[in-house]
């Protein structure tokens, strides 16, 4: 069974918001979306989870950290190993009702690579752990 998927455009007017607000919300982190050619495309729970943030008061207890990783040394063929190791671990945990963003990139003239994370203190903290773990090996 597949999920439905929005377009910026469909997410924006959905959200009664401009579609620029809406990139916005996706470089910062805030929505989650995959880039598909030169659009991005965002699944329907992400558009729940943000009628939900807007729609309910905020919890006390809603924590969000962000952390930044550099790692250094880092070929072209290791660095995407890694991206879709970090990848796959962060997709596992979808059913969470405060999902992680995650970002990843890799600069292959520097041979640094550079994930960005942003999610609930636990779910960072794990990664993390996960990150140390799958470099250290």
């Amino acid at each position: 069974m597949s999920e439905e998927v929005y377009t910026v455009e469909q997410f924006a007017e959905r959200l009664r918001l401009h579609p620029k607000t809406v990139l916005r919300f996706i470089r910062e982190g805030r929505v989650r979306a995959v880039k598909v050619g030169r659009s991005y495309r965002i699944l329907r729970s992400d558009l729940e989870a943000m009628i939900g943030a807007y729609g309910a008061a905020p919890k006390a207890s809603s924590i969000r950290v962000t952390s930044v990783v550099d790692i250094d040394g880092v070929d072209p063929e290791r660095a995407q190993r890694l991206a879709r190791q970090i990848t796959a671990a962060r997709m596992s945990g979808r059913g969470h009702d405060d999902p992680m963003s995650l970002d990843v990139a890799h600069d292959p003239v520097g041979r640094r690579l550079k994930i960005i994370m942003i999610g609930a203190p636990d779910d960072v903290a794990a990664m993390l752990q996960l990150i140390r773990f799958t470099v250290d090996a």
